[in-house]
Formats: structure tokens, sequence, C-alpha cells
């Protein structure tokens, strides 16, 4: 739990040394703040990958999952207590929000329910699955007044279409690739990050003015570019986005929805992969064409 952090510079000339300190993560809690409206089987999930990495790896992980609605609430309860009991884990808080889901103001009423003075937070949602090390990173690369960390998340094409060769798609755990074909790297997210509660709160949190799906993650990340702070942008290999199927709601705006659908598609399948379904009939008129000209060649 003790990283040594190496500054290099490289002008137009040879690689430069600048500085080479120690530092300590040890006593660094991240506060994991989840917005959640239904979707309680993917709830389930999480909190399995959450068991596995925070309570039995980490230890030092503080859970915020900040529910809308009703419906599905007692379900969520009842999973944080099963897991209370087995785990001996008490480190969560619940907040229940009656209103329509609304993703940054659950992150800010979530950033807001901490009352223990300067924590890393680290803004999730329930279809993420991470790693031990990820953590760390989290830690690394996030400094109060200096650093925030945006991580490029590696995000799973539907397992439907990637594994169609098998009867049924490969555990959760084997398809944590990272290849072509099962995924990508989603450059364009900036949903998944680290920062300190004193930085989110100064820079004014999530504009609540942006209604629906996406762009207020963007804004927050622009805040940020405009700013003092050094925003830290990298690929991460531990952190993985489960692919799961998108609705593209009416009510949106035509930006909205254009961001949507075109995330939708982005999610599915590689080029190569869609290309293939996309000229189905084609390649199977192709097949028949070649297996009845061998036929006939067999008789004649």
């Amino acid at each position: 739990m003790e990283y040594r952090h190496v500054t290099l510079f490289r002008p137009f000339g040879p690689l430069m040394k600048v500085k080479s300190e120690m530092i300590d993560i040890t006593r660094s809690i991240i506060n994991i703040i989840v917005p959640l409206a239904e979707r309680t089987e993917a709830f389930v999930q999480f909190m399995q990958n959450f068991r596995d990495v925070c309570i039995h790896q980490d230890k030092k992980i503080h859970l915020t999952v900040v529910y809308f609605g009703k419906e599905g609430l007692s379900k969520v309860k009842s999973i944080l207590e099963s897991v209370t009991s087995e785990s001996d884990f008490h480190n969560y808080t619940l907040v229940s929000l009656n209103e329509e889901f609304n993703r940054g103001r659950g992150l800010n009423v979530g950033a807001r329910a901490w009352d223990k003075g300067e924590v890393l937070m680290f803004f999730c949602d329930v279809d993420i699955y991470f790693s031990a090390e990820f953590l760390n990173s989290c830690r690394l690369n996030a400094e109060p007044g200096k650093k925030v960390f945006y991580p490029v998340v590696f995000s799973l094409y539907n397992p439907a279409i990637v594994y169609a060769n098998q009867e049924v798609p490969p555990p959760v755990e084997q398809q944590l690739v990272h290849k072509k074909d099962s995924g990508f790297w989603r450059d364009f997210g900036f949903g998944m990050t680290c920062q300190y509660r004193s930085d989110f709160l100064t820079i004014g949190g999530f504009d609540m003015e942006v209604k629906g799906w996406g762009g207020e993650d963007v804004h927050l990340y622009r805040k940020y570019l405009h700013g003092d702070l050094i925003v830290i942008r990298t690929p991460v290999p531990g952190l993985f986005h489960l692919w799961h199927e998108k609705r593209c709601a009416d009510e949106l705006t035509p930006e909205q929805y254009r961001m949507c659908i075109q995330s939708k598609a982005m999610n599915e399948a590689s080029h190569s992969h869609l290309g293939m379904l996309v000229f189905r009939e084609e390649i199977e008129t192709h097949l028949h064409k070649q297996a009845y000209r061998t036929n006939s060649e067999a008789v004649g």
C-alpha cells in the first residue's frame, strides 16, 4: 500500500526527472456513491463485486446508495442487510428519494450525505465492475485541491452477440477481457470519476438544469477543465462497464436523443460484428449458392 510517485518531464529533448516521492494511501477511505432506481437484479451483481473487492480485499470503503422511488426499495434494503449480516459490514448509507431518477441529483445528494469532513469519492453506476487495483488508482490519481481523476472505462458489448456461437454467454468474470470484439474503451464517457468532496462542492457539483439522459457528466468535466485543478484522464484496466439494454426516452431533447442512440449503437457490438448482422441475408444467400454449386458439381 505504499507507492513511489515519479514526476517526469519530456521537453523537445531527453527525459528529465523532476521529483520522486513516496505516497502512503493506507488511510484513504473511498466513499463509493451509486445512484439507483429499480434495477435490483443489477444491484445484486454489483454487491457481489463490492463484497469480493471492497469488503474482503480493500476494507477501506464506504458505500452510499441514493435510491429513487419506492418500487424496489425494500429489495435494496434487504440486499444491504444481507451483506451486513454475512460480512459484518456496516459502512454504508442508504438515502431514499421519492422522486424521478436523476443521476446528477443523486450524486449531489450522495456527496452531501457524508458528514465526516473530507473524503475521496468515486461516482459509480450499478453496472460497473471494478477491481482492487482500480481503487488504488483512484487514490493515487486524485488529490484535494490539486487533481481529479476521470478514468476511461472499458465497455463490454452485448454478450448475446459476442458469444452467439455458444448456447449461453460465459459468467461475467470470464467476459472481462480487453479484446476488440468484446468491448471498447469508452473515451467519450465521463460518468465514472474519483474526486475529493471539497473539490466537488467548491466547483458547484452537477448542473441540476440538465434533465434526462446524459450531459450532466460532461458539464462537470468541462468545469474542471476550465478550473485550476489538474484533470487526469487515462484508460484503466480494472474498470469495466457491463452491457445492459438501453432505452432512449421520447421526452429527451433532440441532442440528448441523438447522443443516446449513438451510445446504444456503439454498445451493441464491434463494427465487424454489426456488419455481419446487417449483411446476414446476403451472406446466407451466398452460402446457399455455394452449396448448390458444390452439389451440382458432385452430381455431374
